[in-house]
């Protein structure tokens, strides 16, 4: 198998977009990327297009709005992981000598209120509100609170971070700042959960120009490796009665032992962030804390950006917005852009190694990026 390099990003901003289309979106995506990347449509050789809820054949959709082509198109759908999953599959593609330039592009127009639950409707977890993602999220935070001494501020903390890091990002939805009495005193969804502290449903798209390592070559450019990836899946078939993230510790274990390193080598981490409770549990699940220290880590300020191991400084899911089918792929753009110095005000300082940790519905995604 051989290198593959993200060439060129493309983000929208996440946002509301009521009159646009979602394949004006990622149209645009596509463009920025390929501009980004000093290549033209006519170069790419296919196409891979994540989603969750777009409809049938969006990424031929969207090939009608960038221009003609008789390239493949793989549409991907792996709820929240879709656009990961996408990469990872592009990736794959690329390093097996298939094809030497591919775009990724992953989009998303969300309507307001709760999620659409997976779940059989008869179902007695459904008809008793387990299945409702901020339940499931606060009952993983209650436990920890109750086995390690985990506390409502360290959690609200993690909002605190996030928002701050997002004002210093053009693309994010909310650049504005929140306190942790604003965070604690906003609107409670599911104890200790409050609404600051949940990634909202929102619009937007996000691309990538992946290449191969001799097309790199051939026209240079600022590229990035694709070092590993993994992705996992939850074990059991009821796994929405288990309330943990033991799938992201698998993805974690398997991306550092085909990448070659550990927790310890990363500069910086996108993590998915979904709800406050899900970063702090992630700390641990990636190896960025010992179990039942992720509260202590985000108190110390070790996730801060100038900190031990930055995390989420795009703002993460919830500043930055959640568009599901585009989430994963604005990780990658932020590490990316980080990895290439280009990160201005939110910039880690001499950021050479960075990972990203993308989850979906009984799914996870991880990738290392390398320069």
């Amino acid at each position: 198998m051989q290198n593959v390099y993200v060439l060129g990003i493309g983000l929208t901003r996440f946002g509301r977009y009521p009159d646009t289309p979602v394949e004006e979106l990622a149209r645009d995506a596509c463009f920025e990327a390929l501009d980004d990347a000093a290549v033209e449509w006519r170069e790419v050789q296919a196409m891979y297009s994540a989603h969750v809820n777009q409809g049938v054949a969006a990424g031929q959709r969207v090939i009608r709005e960038i221009g003609p082509s008789g390239i493949p198109v793989v549409n991907v759908e792996n709820c929240s992981a879709a656009a990961s999953t996408a990469v990872r599959e592009a990736t794959i593609a690329i390093g097996a000598g298939l094809y030497d330039l591919a775009v990724v592009v992953g989009f998303e127009k969300m309507a307001t209120g709760v999620l659409l639950n997976v779940h059989p409707v008869e179902s007695p977890e459904t008809l008793m509100g387990m299945t409702v993602l901020p339940m499931r999220f606060a009952l993983m935070g209650r436990r920890h609170m109750a086995d390690y001494g985990t506390t409502i501020e360290q959690f609200a903390k993690v909002s605190v971070k996030n928002h701050g890091n997002a004002v210093a990002n053009p693309k994010a939805q909310y650049r504005k700042a929140v306190s942790l009495e604003e965070v604690l005193a906003s609107r409670m969804i599911c104890d200790p959960i409050t609404v600051l502290q949940c990634s909202p449903n929102t619009d937007g798209a996000g691309a990538v120009v992946l290449c191969s390592e001799e097309f790199g070559r051939r026209r240079g450019g600022r590229r990035v490796r694709i070092v590993a990836s993994a992705l996992t899946s939850d074990l059991t078939e009821s796994a929405y009665n288990e309330f943990d993230l033991d799938l992201v510790r698998r993805a974690g274990r398997q991306v550092y032992e085909r990448a070659g390193v550990g927790p310890e080598d990363l500069d910086v981490v996108e993590t998915h962030d979904c709800f406050s409770v899900a970063e702090v549990l992630e700390y641990e699940m990636l190896g960025l804390s010992k179990e039942g220290e992720g509260g202590r880590l985000i108190a110390d300020g070790a996730t801060e950006i100038g900190g031990r191991i930055p995390v989420n400084p795009s703002g993460g899911l919830l500043a930055k917005g959640h568009p599901l089918g585009a989430t994963g792929i604005g990780q990658i753009a932020e590490i990316v852009t980080q990895l290439r110095g280009e990160a201005g005000a939110r910039q880690v300082g001499g950021a050479k190694v960075g990972l990203t940790c993308n989850m979906g519905m009984w799914s996870c995604c991880t990738h290392i990026f390398a320069v």
